[in-house]
């Protein structure tokens, strides 16, 4: 026998809903979204989901911890990838070594084994030079940052300098004032390419 007037229905949480089965109450109509000017808000979370999507990475840091990276945690990557630059450079130019100096050679062991040795002498021998070079750059660097306690550009164009006049420094004067000058230039165009997109806005902003 029914006890009541209607058909109830008990919710998860013991609440009644009066109604047909799979029937939901509808919404009070005091209830007031802020929907204007924002997007649709969720009536169960009341956030805008706008501020649930970040558009940056997020970090977290020490207090006063800058986002990147210094010098002394780039010169591992540093040193690494040209050790790596340089044994691919130096294989392949080892390789057109050993064909050109084997050419008139049949195509046997003896000028697999030279074309071989070719490969791997080419290759040590570019890794260890561009392997040596960006420890040099990445220790003055490292200096400099940390006696200056500031990193920018400047810190990077005086350690491509000072690498350069070290490398050429048993080759006399001219030598270490010819690889001074090559540094300088070489570290000043990586300093001109990091900070293109910052060139390039701020000459639009002039010449508006």
């Amino acid at each position: 026998m029914d006890g009541g007037s209607g058909n109830k229905n008990f919710g998860l949480f013991g609440g009644g809903v009066s109604g047909p089965p799979g029937d939901y109450p509808a919404p009070d109509a005091g209830i007031q979204l802020p929907l204007s000017g924002m997007s649709p808000l969720s009536p169960y979370l009341n956030v805008d989901p706008r501020y649930l999507t970040q558009d940056q990475d997020e970090f977290i840091l020490p207090t006063g911890a800058n986002k990147q990276r210094g010098r002394f945690e780039l010169a591992f990557f540093t040193i690494g990838s040209a050790c790596l630059t340089g044994a691919s450079f130096g294989a392949l130019n080892g390789l057109r070594l050993g064909f050109k100096e084997t050419h008139g050679m049949k195509w046997a062991k003896p000028r697999n084994v030279q074309i071989l040795n070719m490969v791997t002498r080419q290759g040590a021998v570019w890794a260890n030079t561009l392997g040596s070079v960006a420890l040099m750059y990445s220790a003055f660097g490292v200096a400099i940052e940390y006696g200056r306690g500031a990193e920018d550009d400047l810190n990077t164009m005086v350690a491509g300098s000072l690498t350069g006049m070290l490398y050429k420094s048993t080759s006399g004067l001219r030598g270490v004032a010819k690889g001074g000058v090559a540094g300088l230039t070489l570290s000043g165009l990586y300093a001109l390419y990091n900070n293109w997109d910052r060139i390039k806005s701020s000459m639009w902003r002039q010449s508006i």
